[in-house]
């Protein structure tokens, strides 16, 4: 007979220097444990969050390359989160650093650019990082990468009324990711006029509207990050 030792496992992330822990479920007997509960550490302790999309996206940088915001989506929440990418010319062996997300994902998404836009990032240090000090695994952030890594490559910023969302597939294409419509009332609720979602058509509705691409290129295109070079 085997019994249940112990019924839920949470577990603290977070960098003691960043003012935001991170509550996860480990193990859940009971429910999933897909769910995240965001705090901030105040000078009483531990503070829930009640609009962490708001709160992580306070200090974001306003028309500077390498910074785009993705809708994501963590257990049952929509998350608003900001990517941000540094791609800078090597001096050695090229660097890859990650924070706050999937590191093998982000490779994949590199090497996309590469072979489908024609741009040498195996040739450049590339840094990486979900800001605010959490970490999250959702390939809507596939995405996020791409557009960032394009936008500090050119030196070109996306405007801040853009968010975006979706998966990047190995031959180029942009992919669905679940609960899409979540993810985009969450982008309109926080003042975004524009997301970049996957798929074939376009929409507009008040207040926001809702620019489809498919593959890479219309990506760039869309965003106009298009490089002196091209």
């Amino acid at each position: 007979m085997v019994e249940h030792l112990v019924d839920v496992v949470l577990m603290f992330e977070g960098d003691r220097q960043q003012m935001f822990r991170v509550l996860r479920g480990i193990k859940n007997r009971f429910g999933s444990t897909s769910e995240l509960g965001l705090f901030a550490m105040e000078g009483e302790g531990l503070v829930g969050v009640e609009d962490p999309s708001r709160l992580l996206l306070e200090e974001r940088p306003v028309d500077r390359p390498g910074s785009i915001v993705v809708a994501a989506f963590e257990g049952t929440r929509p998350l608003m989160v900001e990517v941000q990418a540094l791609l800078v010319r090597s001096f050695g062996t090229p660097r890859r650093v990650v924070s706050g997300m999937d590191p093998h994902r982000v490779a994949l998404v590199l090497a996309v650019i590469e072979r489908h836009l024609g741009i040498k990032i195996s040739e450049m240090d590339a840094y990486f990082k979900v800001t605010g000090g959490i970490s999250l695994d959702d390939p809507a952030l596939d995405l996020g990468v791409l557009v960032a890594a394009l936008s500090s490559f050119t030196g070109k910023a996306v405007s801040c009324e853009w968010a975006v969302c979706g998966e990047v597939g190995l031959t180029g294409e942009i992919r669905r990711v679940p609960r899409l419509a979540e993810r985009v009332k969450e982008a309109m609720g926080l003042g975004f006029t524009r997301v970049l979602v996957p798929g074939a058509v376009s929409s507009v509705q008040p207040g926001l509207v809702t620019v489809a691409a498919t593959r890479v290129s219309e990506v760039v295109s869309r965003l106009g990050l298009e490089s002196a070079e091209e």
